[in-house]
């Protein structure tokens, strides 16, 4: 999943799809100013990652984010901001107490 977002095109998918919903292929080779075989190449990536889903509507493809695998990934950087604020806390706190022995030699 992080390899697929870790390219700037993707990301501009995702966060197109994000703000359109579901989107024709079309619709989404129109926003970028490259080929739309390679649009279509990074949209294989976001699929294999599960981060897009293919519906197909008579002769259209209809392309939409998997709300699944965004709660994957927002759980995801929650943990892991949550980790960071607590090592933030303990340190907070050592510098803290260190602080306060440095006030008390004075």
């Amino acid at each position: 999943m992080f390899s697929a977002l870790a390219d700037p095109t993707r990301r501009s998918i995702i966060e197109l799809l994000a703000t359109n919903g579901q989107m024709t292929a079309s619709d989404i080779y129109s926003n970028f100013d490259v080929t739309p075989p390679a649009v279509s190449q990074h949209l294989k990536v976001l699929r294999e990652a599960n981060l897009v889903q293919l519906a197909k509507s008579a002769q259209k493809h209809l392309y939409s984010l998997n709300p699944k695998r965004m709660h994957d990934l927002e759980d995801w950087v929650k943990q892991t901001t949550e980790h960071w604020e607590e090592r933030f806390d303990r340190l907070d706190t050592l510098l803290e107490a260190e602080k306060r022995k440095i006030e008390k030699r004075r």
